[in-house]
């Protein structure tokens, strides 16, 4: 058994997932499997993966195709097929550092204990640019929370560390099974890819490899560059993982931006029962003019 699973959703990507693919091709370690989450492509997907398939990869190719629902119902797909011990996605407009196999398994064997739950590395743009910033050199592990903002300890000094860009989770594959799967709404095809992360962190630790093992585009029609109108189309999604930030975030500032949005959020989904479906009502409460506001700057950026 390979030791990690590359799972890749897709959707309409037959023109740029050969990238994904050539990069998996240049490992030198080829102890892992390619999982391919095909969600409802109508292009030339499955023949594409068919004809890889044949080739003599030196690693195993997986693909399985399921109806269109967003790439939040890929990772779920995706998790309930991994068996390896570790599991990472890389994007279908993404690939891998040439090196990155072999370095993320040397260092997970290496550093791996039974606390962890996971691993964060760098992503990079194909210019070698850090996508954000590295961590800071000090910053080995956390327990606790990592979104926006990791709060660590070195040096008996407790330490901040406001964390710029996205970076790669690495995660272990057993504990991801342990927390539920992405929620789904009826009608909805986006929910923050962030969830069970959020419930990681909060209960292991997370180590930190600060160098990069993916490298990242941000193409037109991802989802990263048509965020105003994924606010639009799936507001019960968003408004659900602003709720858990409100509820559990140790930083005001995070609280009071999530709540200024799940206002706004909860406007565009018709919710007037959103303040009594938060434990912490007060920031909420205090957000509202700010949320009325941002609710109409939404609404004509989508006009």
């Amino acid at each position: 058994m390979p030791q990690i699973t590359i799972f890749t959703p897709t959707y309409n990507r037959a023109y740029c997932l050969h990238k994904c693919y050539e990069s998996m091709k240049r490992q030198k370690n080829k102890d892992f499997i390619w999982l391919i989450i095909d969600d409802g492509s109508t292009d030339n997907t499955q023949l594409l993966v068919e004809q890889w398939k044949q080739n003599d990869n030196g690693f195993e190719i997986k693909y399985i195709y399921k109806e269109n629902g967003g790439m939040h119902t890929g990772y779920n797909t995706a998790y309930k097929h991994i068996n390896t011990e570790l599991a990472m996605n890389v994007d279908s407009d993404d690939y891998l550092t040439d090196t990155a196999i072999d370095d993320i398994l040397y260092f997970w064997n290496k550093n791996k204990r039974s606390d962890v739950g996971g691993i964060y590395a760098l992503d990079i743009f194909d210019n070698g640019e850090v996508i954000g910033e590295p961590f800071p050199d000090d910053l080995k592990e956390f327990k606790g929370w990592g979104y926006k903002y990791i709060y660590y300890n070195t040096d008996g000094k407790k330490k901040v560390h406001k964390n710029r860009g996205d970076k790669k989770f690495i995660g272990v594959t057993d504990i991801i099974k342990q927390y539920p799967d992405i929620p789904v709404f009826e009608g909805e095809k986006y929910y923050s890819l962030y969830y069970k992360q959020h419930r990681i962190e909060a209960d292991y630790s997370i180590l930190i490899y600060n160098k990069p093992v993916c490298v990242v585009e941000y193409m037109e029609d991802g989802s990263s560059n048509n965020m105003f109108s994924q606010y639009v189309k799936n507001p019960k999604g968003f408004c659900d993982e602003r709720k858990f930030v409100i509820d559990n975030s140790p930083s005001l500032y995070l609280c009071l931006n999530s709540s200024i949005h799940y206002v706004a959020e909860s406007k565009i989904a018709n919710n007037k029962n959103y303040l009594s479906e938060v434990k912490r009502k007060l920031p909420v409460i205090l957000s509202i003019p700010a949320g009325n506001l941002l609710y109409w700057y939404i609404r004509k950026k989508v006009k």
